[in-house]
């Protein structure tokens, strides 16, 4: 769901105008008045305090394809592209690269992840390297395998 569509509501959830949260945010209150109507969009950083601010994960905010894979965060955009548990079976939850005969293909640290996946993402995407590293610091600690190290766990 696109970001004019999901800020409104929550917005509303929480009791703030649109100039409340424009003040939380340092911005002004026409920013957050086009971000409403889809006139434009909040960049990386400012969608991640956006998400602070409103008490959700940022994909809640992002518009997250509808599967992707819990290790990387690559969208799936065909079967070819997905996992495979020990007795052969494809799993949903996490693609070829990350995830074959019901393990993990590599040992990695979430930091390493964004290190090897900004690049191809910000050539993907047109983004900065940076903003791409950005966004998958904010994403990859919701996904599966990450949770519990994002918990320090």
């Amino acid at each position: 769901m696109a970001i004019k569509d999901v800020l409104p509501r929550l917005r509303r959830e929480r009791g703030l105008t649109q100039e409340q949260l424009a003040r939380r945010l340092y911005i002004t209150r026409q920013a957050v008045g086009r971000w409403e109507s889809g006139a434009t969009t909040p960049g990386i950083d400012m969608t991640k305090l956006l998400a602070r601010e409103l008490d959700v994960p940022i994909t809640e905010l992002l518009e997250m394809p509808e599967r992707y894979c819990q290790s990387c965060g690559m969208m799936f955009t065909g079967p070819d592209q997905l996992g495979h548990e020990a007795d052969g079976s494809e799993t949903e939850e996490f693609c070829r690269w990350c995830y074959d005969g019901g393990a993990y293909t590599y040992e990695t640290t979430m930091d390493e992840m964004i290190e090897e996946c900004a690049p191809r993402m910000a050539e993907a995407m047109g983004w900065t390297v940076d903003e791409s590293a950005s966004l998958l610091g904010a994403v990859l600690p919701t996904l599966k395998r990450w949770r519990g190290e994002a918990d320090g766990a």
